[in-house]
Parts: structure tokens; sequence; C-alpha cells
């Protein structure tokens, strides 16, 4: 993806569909003052250039795996890209965040069992060279949850890249 420049237009479409991924491009056009064709041609151009793409998203209550938990993974500086593109390619592992503070990387995942989340976190990622400590935290009750900043997803939904199966 080349370095994508949004106009003011392409920013009111895109709040617009944030709050309503079902709005049609008729409705869309009205509000902004363009025709149809136009957003039909934006919309297309920002799913091209991968800025937006359009999926139902589900509570955490739907996952098969229904408990969320957080690993804080303090890595050497120096090997930090190379840890997180190695949790990033781990099956159980939904996302991977590089980080300032204490903790370098914060990876999530969703588990059943604790005794997965003991494995990803003491077995596999312990394991990584470069990865001086770990800790978890479990999710115990969600008071807020926005789709829109962080989209969880069991990770066999997504492909490698870490996009969405299609």
């Amino acid at each position: 993806m080349a370095n994508v420049v949004l106009d003011e237009l392409d920013r009111q479409l895109i709040d617009l569909l944030a709050s309503d991924a079902r709005v049609s491009n008729r409705k869309i056009a009205t509000k902004l003052g363009v025709t149809e064709g136009t957003v039909r041609g934006r919309i297309k151009r920002l799913q091209q250039d991968k800025l937006i793409s359009f999926t139902a998203i589900t509570g955490l209550q739907m996952a098969r795996k229904s408990q969320l938990a957080f690993i804080y993974v303090q890595a050497e500086v120096e090997r930090t890209r190379e840890v997180a593109r190695q949790l990033s390619e781990m099956a159980p592992i939904n996302a991977v965040l590089v980080t300032m503070g204490r903790f370098n990387i914060l990876a999530m995942t969703l588990f059943e069992e604790l005794d997965e989340l003991v494995e990803v976190a003491s077995d596999k990622i312990l394991a990584i060279p470069g990865v001086h400590h770990v800790e978890t935290s479990i999710a115990v009750k969600t008071v807020k949850y926005n789709a829109r900043v962080a989209k969880i997803t069991e990770a066999s939904a997504m492909d490698g890249n870490g996009d969405e199966d299609e």
C-alpha cells in the first residue's frame, strides 16, 4: 500500500460507515452531498487500499474460547521486532502490539482452559530467544469494549498476515 492521503470526504464517509456499515450508498451520498457513484468509487478505493473492510463483529461471548488474556512480554530492546513477529505467528495469539513501558510487547489471546494460557506464556513465549519475562492478566469482566479500536477474533479466523480469511 502506497502512502495514502485521505481527504475530508473520505473521512466523513468512513465515519458514516463506522457508525452503520449497512447504510446504503444512496443515503451516504445524500448526507455528504455527492453522487452515489462517487460514494461507490470511494468505498471501492478505500477497500482496495485496505483502509476499510466490512465484517460482522461479534461479542466476546460468541467466541468458542471465551476467556480473554493479556500477555505482557519483556524482551531485549534490539530483539523486540523479531519477538513480536514470532508471537504474531503463534496460532493462539490474536493480537500483538509493541508498547512502551515496563513491557515492550503486549499479546492478546482467547483461551478456554487455564492450561492453554500457561502453555503459551510459560512454555512457548519464554522459550523465544530475547524474552526475559512474561506476565499474564485475565479479563474477568468486560466493562467497555469498542470493536473499532480492537477487534478480537479467534486466531483460526485470521490468515497469516493478521487479516481475516475471505
